[in-house]
């Protein structure tokens, strides 16, 4: 049994999804595109039933890649689809019905947000609906469950829309039509979420409302991430994990070069989690401890911002900016994530319509937006200089940032659409439905970040099991010392920042730089390179062609802008 959950974003399939699954779903993205579709199964009518959560579409004539993967679905075949409608938007949810009317398919219609359109003033007479459609019609609550059980149960009903029964004219005729006939919508006061809709969106107040709702989550997510990292991670990794490791690295005395993949280098007879360098010590030292605490932070504040309904007006406030910069306004999600950490950052780079705004959104992120924990030691290590040394890198990042990005908006081919956005209403967010959306998103990244590291933990290993890391600081000396002015040293935090940029910033403490060294050599970690496991993921986002493409501009920028300061400073 195939079902298919259609209708348009943001109007909470995802949250009947998750009712009718649980736990048992599958996230991919669909073959040929980096569109991400969910799946699912459910025991109906005492047999098994495939249940696909299809990629939100205003139409089933196409205009981005997301309305031709939902399309594609529909034209693979299905048992039933379940048409769901926000019961707040009745008219231009039906365009949609109507259009599947045509494909003479068994549908049910389900109207969500029931609730929200009762508070808005709005009655929908659902008999009647049913009537003219010849279908079911089930109003529902998903946030409570409201309605569930009597979808399911009339989902047997299911039958394809009898076009005779609507009325002649175009489709838009028809809604109008079934509209007059159905929906009657009365005066009522503004709530204080619909206040707050109107301050988010304010060209001025937007502006102040949005730096605050971005520091609170930073704020959050830093000190969850820290908090976590500090009292479980390292202690578990330092205390229960190494004694293991230790065990296996005596077994595997005997044998070096296995001792020097797996565990990697000791350092006083102890495993350094940071610079060990072996799969079972950095490799799993860096996904888990590292990057997975801040983020399960980050994916549980975006999933609240976005079950409130805050994204939508951010991206509407940052479009203007944006949009200069070759991109749209829902670009800045990733932007922002990339504060916290680059890795949900680059997975969220997905999300974006077409391959030209991944693209500049990747070589933007990677360029420009330095990761929580490289911004803590950055700080540290130029605290003692003073802090206008602190403000002047990151107003060197953001010039940067704007100069790149207006340049390759202007010459980076491909289509730039205008933004075209539904603003959903602010709701109240169930704990148990951000819990699972977290649950889902974790599994995704482990399954996907991990092995990634470790791929990229290995080739660094092999750098240093081979001697390539000695070339390359020989090869690159004449640039590091010559054009950036710094040490020769150097060159190796420039390579351990692939791995972890925190960790190789740290590395320039016993250089001695001055100060106009540490500047440029900050920039440089920056703009050099992202860490591996941003890397790995954006080679599959992008693919090695385009990733390569970002590289030569990150190398460029990096070396263009570090020789510029080298002279000016």
């Amino acid at each position: 049994m195939r079902i298919l959950l259609l209708g348009n974003p943001n109007i909470g399939k995802s949250v009947i999804f998750s009712r009718l699954t649980g736990s048992y779903v599958v996230s991919s993205n669909y073959a040929g595109t980096t569109v991400e579709f969910t799946k699912g199964t459910m025991q109906w009518e005492g047999e098994k039933a495939e249940i696909i959560d299809v990629p939100g579409t205003y139409s089933l004539d196409p205009t981005c890649t997301a309305e031709e993967v939902a399309v594609e679905m529909l034209a693979e075949g299905a048992d039933y689809v379940i048409n769901v409608l926000d019961a707040t938007h009745l008219e231009r949810n039906l365009y949609l019905t109507m259009q599947l009317a045509e494909k003479n398919i068994p549908m049910i219609l389900v109207l969500n947000l029931w609730d929200e359109a009762r508070h808005k003033g709005i009655s929908i007479d659902q008999h009647k609906l049913e009537e003219i459609l010849g279908i079911p019609v089930i109003p529902t609550v998903a946030l409570s469950g409201e309605g569930i059980s009597e979808m399911l149960n009339r989902l047997k009903e299911a039958q394809p829309i009898d076009e005779k029964m609507l009325p002649d004219g175009s489709a838009w005729e028809k809604v109008g039509t079934i509209i007059n006939e159905v929906q009657v919508i009365e005066h009522h006061h503004h709530t204080v979420l619909e206040r707050m809709e109107d301050i988010s969106i304010h060209p001025i107040w937007g502006i102040v409302f949005a730096l605050g709702v971005l520091g609170v989550t930073f704020t959050i997510v830093r000190f969850f991430g820290e908090g976590m990292i500090g009292y479980i991670m390292d202690p578990f990794f330092e205390n229960v994990y190494q004694p293991f490791l230790l065990k296996i690295g005596q077994t595997l005395d005997g044998n070096h070069l296995l001792h020097q993949i797996l565990i990697g280098n000791l350092y006083n007879g102890a495993i350094d989690f940071e610079q060990s360098l072996g799969l079972l010590t950095t490799g799993l030292y860096v996904p888990i401890a590292v990057v997975l605490p801040y983020v399960l932070a980050f994916y549980f504040m975006l999933g609240l911002l976005e079950d409130f309904g805050y994204l939508a007006r951010l991206a509407i406030l940052s479009d203007n900016l944006m949009h200069k910069l070759g991109l749209h306004g829902f670009a800045v999600i990733p932007m922002i994530l990339g504060f916290g950490c680059n890795v949900p950052a680059a997975l969220a780079i997905r999300n974006l319509e077409n391959r030209r705004d991944k693209f500049i959104a990747s070589t933007l992120l990677c360029v420009g937006i330095p990761c929580a924990s490289q911004v803590a030691v950055i700080i540290s290590l130029l605290g003692n200089f003073g802090s206008r040394y602190i403000l002047l890198i990151f107003s060197i990042l953001f010039v940067i940032f704007i100069i790149l990005g207006f340049f390759m908006g202007h010459f980076v081919k491909g289509d730039n659409y205008e933004l075209i956005l539904e603003i959903p209403p602010y709701r109240i967010p169930k704990l148990s439905v951000l819990l699972l959306k977290l649950k889902m998103r974790m599994k995704s990244f482990l399954k996907e970040a991990i092995p990634l590291v470790l791929v990229g933990v290995f080739i660094i290993n092999l750098f240093f099991l081979t001697g390539m890391i000695d070339i390359i600081g020989d090869i690159t000396a004449p640039i590091v010392s010559g054009l950036l002015g710094l040490p020769k040293e150097a060159v190796l935090a420039l390579i351990v920042g692939f791995l972890r940029k925190d960790v190789a910033v740290a590395m320039l403490a016993p250089l001695n730089l001055d100060v106009s060294q540490t500047i440029v050599a900050c920039i440089e970690l920056i703009l050099f390179f992202p860490c591996v496991a941003t890397f790995m993921i954006l080679v599959r986002e992008l693919g090695m062609k385009d990733m390569m493409k970002a590289t030569l501009i990150m190398i460029t920028t990096a070396i263009g802008v570090g020789t510029i300061l080298n002279f000016i400073l």
